[in-house]
């Protein structure tokens, strides 16, 4: 049966329409929008506004489960929480980590991925191991190395070709190759967690990496004689720049010079999250790493430094709106067209258009989270 969402302003890709009727199909996909009343069910949600599904394209666990546990039923316990952050589409995100780990998550991930029944996963984000010590953050420097073609190509056939992002850093040996391969695979390139020159962060990018991951954290910065990794996310062309909206990783102002250089279109929400979102306070882990969860923020337990994070990516909308910085459409295609266009999932995700499958939320105002739809099924809210 045909179905009609009443909306106070539907957010599409280019333009807001308001006081509208959304058409869900009854295959759970996306039909025509309206803005006379059709005759047919009508669900009433005037005082709120429609938008895409969000897609966290960089996140590591939800719930106290982790990509690294290798265990598809944590998977599908992250996928069925995430629901309740507006996430409908995601990118199970592993750390730097052993070879033979990897190899067995990337494996585990390429024969069970589909099964899942909540967020659905739309590739794997390998973040790491090719990365260097400087700015390590919470990723192992032991299992760090110059980027191997080889070991790419097998991650992504034991993964039935689900990689689709690989995180290094341009400073090491072999990138430009490295890049060109990926490219091949139609896995995208992004930089991070590096010492990198403005020049090697350019060269990189020349080479075809698109992607600049959590920008201002576990990179170069910005000086006025060598601009850095941060110089390079801020002013090259044709770049994406993840930012942590937390409040935490990123002061307001620098999250504003970000959307400012780099327009809603080429700036994604990320959220980083570990597996101790939504668990509240108290010890996790983070790899081999003990971590503290406390006032908001996960830190490792010996050196104090932020270990991801245990934010949720309807918050980081939320935050974006309360600093000012973007209107609440476009916060939220920050966090739905934008990363889904950073990786070319945009055609099965990250917008509302006509076909495509009826993964959507409904926002107060402000960005509170009223309802997450998925093929055109309430399933939270």
């Amino acid at each position: 049966m045909v179905t009609y969402i009443k909306a106070k302003s539907i957010v599409l890709t280019d333009c807001e329409v308001e006081n509208a009727y959304l058409e869900l199909t009854e295959d759970g996909k996306f039909g025509q929008i309206l803005t006379e009343e059709p005759e047919g069910d009508i669900v009433d949600y005037s005082d709120y506004h429609l938008a895409p599904g969000l897609v966290d394209t960089h996140i590591h666990g939800y719930a106290s489960y982790d990509v690294m546990d290798n265990d598809f039923e944590g998977i599908k316990v992250i996928s069925e929480s995430l629901l309740s952050c507006g996430v409908t589409s995601w990118l199970p995100t592993t750390l730097t980590d052993s070879t033979e780990n990897l190899d067995a998550v990337c494996e585990t991930l390429g024969k069970y991925a589909g099964q899942e029944k909540g967020a659905k996963i739309r590739g794997i984000f390998l973040e790491g191991p090719f990365f260097t010590e400087k700015y390590k953050g919470a990723q192992n420097p032991k299992y760090m190395s110059d980027p191997s073609i080889e070991k790419l190509d097998k991650w992504h056939q034991l993964s039935n070709g689900l990689v689709n992002k690989i995180a290094i850093a341009p400073e090491r040996a072999g990138v430009k190759e490295f890049i060109e391969f990926a490219n091949s695979k139609q896995i995208h390139t992004a930089l991070a967690h590096s010492d990198a020159t403005y020049a090697q962060a350019q060269a990189a990018v020349e080479a075809g990496a698109n992607i600049f991951v959590h920008v201002y954290n576990g990179m170069s910065g910005l000086h006025h004689r060598e601009p850095g990794m941060v110089g390079a996310a801020l002013n090259l062309k044709d770049v994406y720049a993840e930012m942590i909206c937390d409040g935490h990783h990123v002061h307001p102002a620098a999250a504003e010079i970000v959307v400012k250089a780099r327009g809603a279109e080429e700036t994604v929400l990320i959220t980083d999250c570990m597996r101790a979102g939504g668990m509240g306070e108290g010890e996790s882990r983070l790899g081999e790493f003990e971590v503290i969860v406390k006032d908001g923020t996960a830190r490792l337990k010996d050196s104090g430094s932020l270990a991801g994070s245990i934010l949720e990516l309807i918050q980081g909308v939320q935050n974006v709106v309360e600093w000012g910085l973007v209107s609440l459409p476009d916060a939220l295609r920050m966090a739905s067209l934008a990363p889904a266009r950073s990786v070319n999932i945009d055609q099965v995700c990250g917008q509302i258009a006509r076909g495509q499958a009826a993964d959507f939320i409904v926002v107060d105002d402000k960005g509170n989270l009223q309802a997450t739809y998925l093929d055109g099924v309430k399933r939270f809210g």
